[in-house]
């Protein structure tokens, strides 16, 4: 039996801030740390009935995770739950006097045998007693749920520390805080006891600082140069960071991702400006945002005519600058990694790219896959094949075949810049670097954009690589790591994907896609497989490969239409039943069906297919059903136009379709719906006489087969579904 709740309730709610403080965390695993611990907090305070929707607010900085509950139950409320016993023919004898089965399951209930009472239960009639069980405080449960939630926050990577317990935790936890309303919840984590008490800033703020509430919590923090919220750090920093650029005149190198890094690295942010010698200008813009934000974490200034401005912002973790030494600091590390970059330019200089090659073969891509050297083999090799299976009809530029001498160039020095010294020093700049000096060494516009674009998409909103060859390039590059980590059973699973094969995917899903080029993805995964078995022969090949990859593709371009595109699941389904090799026929397709399921005829429609299939799939087994209906074998007018409108359709359609005018298609096809309801409403389909019977059938699969070409209609989802009466 469910137990019945809440016996007696409490009238007033608690108000519990919790807080972890330990060691730096680094900055990007915070924000999915304390959604991960809100989760977790969540979960358990429902369970235990203490939470009764109250909102949870999680947030973290560099040094702390912090909760607040606003209104939580002070204690759990009683639960009444009715619990059975003996059957009642073993609870009383003949005289109907309790035995000692009756007395002693009263016993152990804490009830009296006369409060026993009997229930009827489908394997007779059992003894049943109601018990109470007493709500227990929140801060007993909450001893309990705390360490647990904590402990279950999924770090990527964990350390231990000597403490008591031998806890682990992604840094040495340094101190606990949980008040609720006002008094301390005691309990116990990583060696470390629960109190009051919180520290400010590591240098500017008053070490131990005891805390009554969250308002005091929030206030007397910030006079301790701690803004423990995220958003208020955020918007300290967007509000110094715009007023400096203003005040130069400039505007700030848009970089949300950096944006996000700062407000996790700082608890006190401050904006800073600094400047550089504007000789370093002669160096490619791209290297400079780069040691800017990926190694000072800086933010590039730009002039408001465009290029670059010999100045950049940072933040730093204090309340000001004082005298200008935090300044002069930074312009002087920045001032030395500059000085790296514009060595390590004309150092790499001194060869062509096409130099690097031999030094390829002693580069490992994958153990058993080889060197990069041989990963410059398949690219090549697929490189050739992979024109010969796409066509791109809406594209600027000129015919692939012009290009493959092209394309084969970019192919060739597409990886040489993995071994430059700028490369080696800057890993972000892999490709953006063999561009540029691809560019800077004469070789052609296509070439150096190709493989300066060879890793794009790098997301669903980054930039296509800008010309065809790149397209071409970075669908190799991106088919060669999937095939060949599936061949050797690198295969992603869970959250596991060392060679990002699943962000591979999904370029090519979006290049094919927003490209729009017409490819064979089967024609195209076979070509990597024959590049692959070639440049290494002695590898043992999984049977099913291609099929393996090709589901793979499929599962990226299913969360691209959906995730991307807006689709609605069964769109999707219905659109990629019929067919998905070719991805922009099926984003076609797709489109046309989204355009038009909200039409008159289209849901009603695509009700009778959905019957259609189900009446075909019960009678496959028991029928016979010839390959085209005999007209001869009609009985009745319905049958008789049904088969006639069909054919009608089909003609008409026909051309709209091999034009790619889905749309079109469908329209006339949905203006079936008369003739399909007459039939329904007049012809039983599963006749008596068998010949007429199996004509019937043979007329509602053709009529399924001819009108699933653009997308299968029984795959979408109607509001309601007639009844079938065959």
């Amino acid at each position: 039996m469910s137990p019945k709740r809440h016996l007696r309730r409490s009238a007033t709610h608690s108000a519990l801030l919790v807080e972890l403080g330990c060691e730096e965390i680094p900055a990007w695993m915070i924000e999915r740390a304390a959604e991960e611990w809100k989760a977790s907090l969540q979960k358990y305070l429902s369970e235990a009935s203490l939470l009764e929707g109250s909102p949870i607010d999680t947030f973290g900085g560099p040094r702390r995770l912090t909760a607040f509950i606003p209104s939580l139950l002070p204690r759990q409320p009683d639960v009444v739950r009715e619990v059975t016993g003996p059957a009642k023919s073993a609870a009383y004898d003949a005289g109907g006097k309790p035995t000692r089965a009756a007395e002693g399951f009263a016993a152990s209930k804490g009830v009296n045998l006369k409060d026993l009472f009997v229930v009827k239960l489908p394997k007779g009639e059992f003894m049943a007693a109601r018990q109470t069980v007493l709500g227990r405080p929140a801060p007993a449960v909450l001893a309990e749920i705390l360490p647990r939630a904590f402990s279950e926050i999924a770090w990527p990577k964990t350390m231990r520390w000597p403490a008591p317990g031998n806890p682990r935790f992604i840094r040495p936890v340094r101190w606990l805080l949980a008040i609720l309303d006002g008094r301390v919840v005691s309990f116990e984590f990583a060696g470390l006891h629960s109190d009051n008490l919180t520290k400010g800033h590591h240098t500017l703020g008053r070490a131990v600082i005891p805390i009554h509430n969250f308002g005091q919590y929030s206030t007397v923090l910030k006079r301790n140069f701690v803004l423990a919220n995220p958003v208020e750090r955020r918007q300290k920093i967007e509000r110094e960071l715009s007023s400096l650029a203003a005040r130069q005149g400039l505007r700030i190198h848009p970089d949300p991702d950096l944006f996000n890094r700062v407000v996790y690295l700082n608890e006190f942010p401050t904006a800073i400006l600094g400047s550089f010698d504007p000789a370093f200008l002669e160096l490619p813009e791209e290297i400079l945002v780069t040691v800017m934000r990926d190694h000072q974490k800086y933010f590039a200034l730009e002039k408001k005519s465009g290029g670059l401005a010999p100045h950049f912002l940072a933040v730093v973790n204090s309340d000001r600058d004082r005298r200008g030494k935090m300044r002069s600091g930074h312009e002087r590390v920045l001032r030395a990694r500059f000085a790296d970059a514009r060595f390590f330019w004309n150092a790499d200089q001194k060869c062509r790219l096409a130099d690097n090659l031999a030094r390829l073969d002693s580069v490992t891509y994958e153990a058993s896959l080889g060197s990069y050297g041989l990963k410059v083999k398949r690219l090549r090799s697929l490189c050739e094949a992979l024109p010969h299976h796409v066509s791109p009809p809406d594209s600027p530029a000129a015919s692939v075949e012009l290009k493959l001498e092209v394309l084969d160039r970019a192919a060739l020095l597409a990886k040489c810049d993995l071994v430059t010294d700028m490369v080696r020093e800057f890993t972000e700049l892999q490709g953006v670097v063999g561009g540029l000096y691809a560019r800077a060494q004469g070789e052609s516009e296509l070439v150096a954009d190709a493989i300066y674009d060879q890793y794009r998409p790098a997301g669903l909103d980054d930039d296509l690589p800008r010309n065809l060859v790149g397209c071409l390039l970075s669908i190799a590059d991106k088919l060669d790591a999937l095939v060949g980590c599936f061949a050797i059973g690198r295969i992603p699973s869970g959250s596991s994907d060392p060679f990002a094969l699943r962000r591979a995917a999904a370029g090519i899903v979006r290049i094919v896609v927003e490209a729009r080029l017409t490819i064979s993805l089967n024609d195209a995964i076979q070509s990597a497989i024959s590049s692959l078995s070639l440049v290494n022969p002695m590898l043992a090949f999984p049977s099913g490969l291609l099929g393996q990859v090709r589901d793979f593709l499929d599962d990226r371009a299913r969360f691209y239409f959906e995730e991307r595109r807006g689709h609605a699941f069964d769109e999707v389904k219905a659109a990629m039943a019929v067919g998905s090799d070719d991805l922009l026929d099926l984003a076609v397709r797709m489109e046309a069906l989204r355009r038009v399921r909200r039409t008159e005829n289209f849901p009603p429609l695509a009700a009778a297919f959905k019957r259609i299939r189900n009446i075909l799939e019960k009678s496959a087994a028991k029928e016979s059903i010839p390959a085209t209906p005999d007209p001869a074998l009609f009985a009745a007018d319905e049958e008789r136009a049904l088969h006639f409108a069909a054919g009608e359709t089909a003609r008409s359609s026909a051309g709209l379709k091999q034009a790619r005018k889905y749309a079109e298609a469908l329209v006339q096809i949905s203006a079936l719906r008369p003739a399909v309801d007459r039939f329904f409403d007049k012809i039983l389909v599963m006749a008596e006489d068998p010949p007429v019977r199996a004509n019937r059938l043979a007329l509602l699969r053709n009529l399924l087969r001819e009108f699933s070409t653009i997308a299968d209609f029984s795959e979408i989802v109607t509001e309601s579904t007639a009844a079938p009466k065959n």
